[in-house]
């Protein structure tokens, strides 16, 4: 019999997107994918947005809007396919905030050219192009996270689903080495 897996009661959550500059290329995509089931992640919902519109761009990225960065920002992420993916990690407290440190210590800092000296083996090192065309946008803190999957998820309440039957369910899952990947759609069940 191997080790007994810990009996988690929560899934910690976060939220994921895949931007442009990533989700054309399918090869790179489908690595970027590859690395987020490595790290253990769970995906409990994904959602791929064609085309975003620029309003919606210029919403979720209203806090940015007068910052230098914003048009050139707001451009690309209206240029392109956008893949968001709310992302979990199993967790004993409801304010654990490790799917964000994961997420983000996976994607690997900002700064594309520094970080692919410095930390090449995460997503921006290993694909991002510049510093907006950086692969990859990730919740920096629990209220974010919240606010973020909202955004993209209006029908999922990430309060609600922290010890619903679907929670559990996911946790069962993990747990017993159960889970598996929709391929297409990008999601565990």
């Amino acid at each position: 019999m191997g080790p007994q897996c810990p009996n988690y009661r929560h899934l910690s959550l976060t939220l994921a997107l895949l931007k442009p500059d990533i989700t054309k290329m399918p090869y790179s995509l489908q690595h970027v994918r590859q690395m987020i089931i490595e790290k253990g992640f769970v995906i409990v919902k994904s959602n791929i947005i064609s085309k975003m519109s620029r309003c919606k761009a210029e919403a979720f990225y209203e806090e940015h809007s007068s910052r230098f960065f914003y048009n050139r920002l707001v451009t690309y992420m209206s240029s392109g396919s956008v893949h968001a993916h709310i992302l979990a990690l199993p967790c004993n407290s409801v304010d654990d905030s490790n799917a964000i440190t994961t997420w983000r210590k996976l994607m690997g800092p900002t700064k594309v050219m520094k970080t692919r000296y410095s930390e090449p083996d995460t997503i921006r090192g290993t694909f991002g192009l510049s510093d907006t065309r950086n692969c990859s946008h990730g919740s920096d803190s629990l209220e974010t996270a919240k606010r973020e999957i909202e955004f993209f998820f209006p029908d999922f309440d990430p309060i609600g689903f922290s010890g619903s039957l679907e929670e559990k369910e996911l946790l069962r899952k993990h747990r017993d080495n159960l889970l598996t990947i929709n391929q297409c759609k990008f999601v565990h069940s």
